[in-house]
């Protein structure tokens, strides 16, 4: 039997490698290129595609690329600016730096550019926390640098993947659909029409990710495409799970407990307020360190089945408990027999809207416990410090849902 084609990606705003994972998962994909502009990013990327993709040292510093994706024309073609060599020059290999992203990838025919632009500048919860409503931000405009990549390697389709926000985001006062429809029909790409945007919304919790995660799926394909946009689509609906939804005690409840000590432990420059991981074989399962007063948040909440009081008790409760008022929502659990809520980049900052739902634990998730709710394999390793780990968790695309559109996608190639 003939062996099956390997069809070849690039993966822009790559970030820890949740999309690059899925597609290599099915085993018919081969990455020619990932870019990230964040160190522990492409660290952990590069580990994962040396540890478990069988790439070299030297293979994986050039195949993944730490660099400004704003800087496209530095990017594409090489020869980059003393300012570029200054700040990215050390991380990458010699011959990126001379001959871009062209020297990478070669005379090679790149079937598939797929990616997810940072979405918080077209989140609904990111517009109503910032002062100008993310107005100014220039993340809304890096659609644009995707689309010259596109169009520097014309691939015949892209997946460019992102918040269900964006399908009501309007920097400038213009709607971003427009923008991003009108940038990608001067390259000759067809997408779905502003109109019909909203029907390329799907829910993560669909394809057996334990997770609720509504996220648009933008498809692209040339304008003398032999495939059709609605054959793409229905193919990744295709995909959908016919199990019943995978819950957070599916994803988590087999993990070891972790539970608070009577007294915190000193250990070097960290303090422990919980019990050690017992199974040193689940990598990176181990509880933050949690004050007397959060500990007993987290406590009440969950016995208190706390999720399911009006809006206005959690404030009052919240101001009852620290003397500080907010307009938000600040405490929250999972639920063991329901998906998570959606796995937010704010993980970095505090676990307080991810309570596990075990009361006697008294903490919120731990870094492997996140990735197990994005479906993470048990033996991806993050690198970097413990709240970039939960920021590129929070960032990833989920690797079950990345697998299942590159599988879909290979479906329609293949005829």
């Amino acid at each position: 039997m003939p062996k099956k084609k390997q069809y070849t990606f690039i993966d822009l705003f790559a970030g820890c490698g949740g999309l690059s994972e899925g597609f290599l998962q099915t085993g018919r994909y081969k990455a020619l290129a990932h870019i990230e502009w964040e160190k522990p990013m492409v660290d952990t990327l590069r580990n994962r595609l040396m540890t478990k993709w069988g790439l070299s040292e030297k293979e994986a510093k050039k195949n993944v690329i730490l660099f400004d994706i704003q800087k496209t024309d530095e990017l594409i073609n090489g020869n980059w600016s003393k300012d570029s060599i200054d700040q990215y020059g050390a991380y990458n290999h010699e011959s990126v730096i001379k001959t871009g992203l062209k020297g990478v990838v070669e005379n090679k025919h790149v079937d598939f550019i797929i990616g997810g632009p940072p979405c918080q500048a077209y989140s609904i919860h990111g517009r109503a926390t910032d002062k100008n409503s993310m107005q100014d931000d220039y993340r809304n405009y890096l659609f644009e640098s995707f689309c010259k990549v596109v169009d520097a390697f014309k691939p015949d389709v892209f997946v460019f993947e992102n918040v269900a926000g964006l399908l009501s985001a309007k920097p400038g006062g213009i709607p971003v659909c427009k923008r991003i429809f009108e940038a990608f029909s001067k390259i000759d790409y067809v997408i779905k029409t502003p109109d019909d945007l909203p029907t390329a919304l799907f829910n993560v919790v669909d394809f057996q990710v334990p997770q609720n995660r509504p996220r648009v799926i933008i498809l692209g394909i040339k304008k003398d495409s032999k495939s059709s946009l609605e054959e793409l689509y229905s193919a990744i609906s295709f995909e959908k799970s016919k199990l019943p939804v995978k819950t957070v005690r599916d994803a988590i409840g087999n993990l070891p407990a972790l539970y608070p000590l009577k007294q915190p432990v000193k250990v070097g420059r960290i303090t422990k307020s919980h019990t050690d991981n017992p199974d040193p074989s689940i990598i990176q399962h181990d509880a933050r360190n949690h004050g007397v007063r959060e500990r007993k948040v987290f406590k009440d909440w969950v016995i208190g089945n706390m999720n399911h009081i009006s809006h206005q008790a959690m404030i009052d409760y919240y101001y009852e408990v620290t003397g500080h008022k907010t307009l938000y929502q600040k405490y929250k659990s999972l639920e063991w027999d329901k998906p998570s809520h959606t796995i937010v980049a704010h993980l970095s900052k505090d676990g307080y809207m991810f309570i596990h739902p075990d009361a006697k634990q008294e903490r919120s998730i731990t870094i492997r416990e996140a990735a197990c709710l994005m479906s993470f394999p048990m033996d991806f390793r993050f690198m970097g410090s413990t709240p970039y780990n939960y920021k590129m968790i929070g960032n990833a695309v989920p690797v079950l849902f990345a697998q299942s559109i590159a599988k879909a996608l290979v479906k329609v190639m293949d005829k």
